[in-house]
């Protein structure tokens, strides 16, 4: 792959930071026509925007960071170079939500609706972000002989070279754009404030956790099982508590 997308001169322009920054923005387009239609203030988006994108970079590096610590102590300065790669989505997603949440505390602002207004915008950003950690090499899945594998050989790559793998970044690609679809079909049914983002958290987690078994780098361990893969369970338990209170509540 090409984990740099433009290099003209002093300008470089990695293909990572780019499809980041593209998912950002989309997402927030999107989640303004989701706004619009729960009527909301699509106003506020730029700037719960700007809390949530801040919140997620932060906390997805922090996790990368977390799940492996002994490399960072001996390279320190590499936790800084997120545009290389290196985001751990749930530790994004974590911290995101308690920015957001900050924010629409703040502004007074009702908090399922806007919930899921962005839940289903998330998805569709997530599936546009994988294209760059398939064009950076990270995110890599385990050796394989299967017709689709992905081969490296670009030496600025952060996967291994020359190696046939499982294109776990586009799983995770796919897995986005097929949470965004089922999001937008059920939307149109689903009526309870907060159940689409229930409905959101369980799919997420249950994709996440079936293409960790195909994932190739380190990402800690808790035996048979990885750290994103516990927090993954932990993440499908609060979308289905989620989807039982807000049922509850309603009633």
């Amino acid at each position: 792959m090409h984990p740099v997308l433009i290099n003209i001169g002093p300008l470089t322009i990695h293909s990572y930071g780019f499809f980041v920054a593209a998912a950002f923005l989309i997402s927030m387009a999107w989640t303004c026509r989701e706004a619009r239609g729960r009527g909301l203030d699509p106003t506020l988006v730029s700037d719960l925007g700007f809390y949530i994108i801040l919140g997620a970079i932060l906390g997805a590096r922090i996790l990368y960071i977390l799940i492996d610590p002994v490399y960072f102590f001996h390279h320190p300065l590499e936790m800084f170079m997120f545009w290389r790669g290196g985001l751990v989505f749930l530790g994004g997603a974590i911290l995101a939500s308690i920015t957001g949440y900050w924010f629409l505390h703040k502004k007074n602002q009702p908090l399922w609706p806007w919930m899921d207004a962005i839940a289903v915008s998330v998805p569709l950003g997530q599936a546009i972000g994988r294209i760059g950690c398939t064009m950076a090499g990270c995110c890599y899945g385990a050796q394989c002989d299967l017709p689709w594998a992905i081969t490296f050989t670009d030496p600025t790559c952060l996967a291994p070279l020359n190696i046939p793998l499982h294109p776990t970044q586009i799983y995770h690609a796919l897995a986005g754009l097929s949470t965004f679809l089922i999001l937008l079909i059920a939307k149109r049914y689903i009526t309870t404030k907060g159940m689409l983002t229930g409905l959101f958290l369980v799919l997420y987690a249950v994709f996440r956790f079936s293409i960790e078994f195909f994932r190739g780098d380190y990402r800690g361990d808790f035996g048979i099982l990885s750290v994103t893969q516990v927090i993954a369970a932990a993440v499908f338990c609060l979308g289905i508590a989620i989807m039982v209170y807000r049922k509850k509540s309603k009633r």
